[in-house]
């Protein structure tokens, strides 16, 4: 079995029948907390990221996420304030929530500070333990993700299109397209633990398992 990452995700898989109602309206039922995400500092740059579900807790992480300043007093300081770690940690636990949430992985509405469903964690870094150089090319050094994750993602569009059909007529998530989902969700958190909010010089790996 390949070791952990220390950047860890899993959404507990629905054992029930999930709301046919809000599963139809989705798109819509999802926009009073996507105005609350909006409204979050820096957030107006969330137009510019990824389109769709799985990309959504990207488009709130990566317009308000603590990168800029992090990589400065990593290069010059070797610190990583705790407040900055309790910030992007808890922001990509939101975000995540309201992507889990639009692809219709729960029927719960996404809480602001109650974890629900969905576990994302990490350890807070020993900032004497991450090589002071990296921060500065960890984003170039995850292209290939980038690159991957992109058809990832257009996989997962036509995935929750086919799971939104199931559950309408079933009221169930379709276990499969579920754990498809779930490992594209955690891929993204690797990469953005590594090279956005840095919590390790751990290269993610290439996989959708845990």
């Amino acid at each position: 079995m390949p070791p952990s990452y220390p950047v860890s995700f899993s959404v507990d898989y629905p054992e029930r029948k999930l709301n046919r109602l809000t599963t139809f309206f989705r798109i819509f039922t999802v926009i009073p907390i996507a105005i609350v995400a909006a409204l979050l500092p820096g957030s107006e740059l969330a137009g510019n990221a990824e389109a769709g579900g799985a990309g959504f807790s990207g488009a709130v992480a990566g317009a308000s996420l603590v990168v800029l300043p992090l990589v400065l007093m990593l290069l010059f300081r070797k610190k990583y304030p705790r407040w900055w770690y309790d910030w992007n940690l808890e922001l990509m636990r939101f975000g995540n929530r309201i992507g889990v949430y639009v692809l219709l992985m729960d029927d719960e509405y996404p809480s602001t500070d109650e974890h629900q469903a969905v576990h994302l964690d990490f350890a807070y870094p020993d900032a004497e333990r991450l090589e002071r150089g990296l921060p500065l090319i960890k984003w170039f050094l995850a292209i290939p993700h980038y690159i991957v994750l992109l058809f990832l993602y257009i996989g997962v569009f036509f995935a929750a299109i086919a799971a939104w059909v199931w559950i309408l007529f079933t009221g169930r998530y379709p276990r499969g397209i579920f754990k498809f989902v779930e490992g594209t969700i955690r891929w993204h958190n690797r990469v953005v633990g590594y090279a956005l909010v840095m919590v390790t010089d751990a290269y993610p790996p290439f996989r959708l398992s845990p």
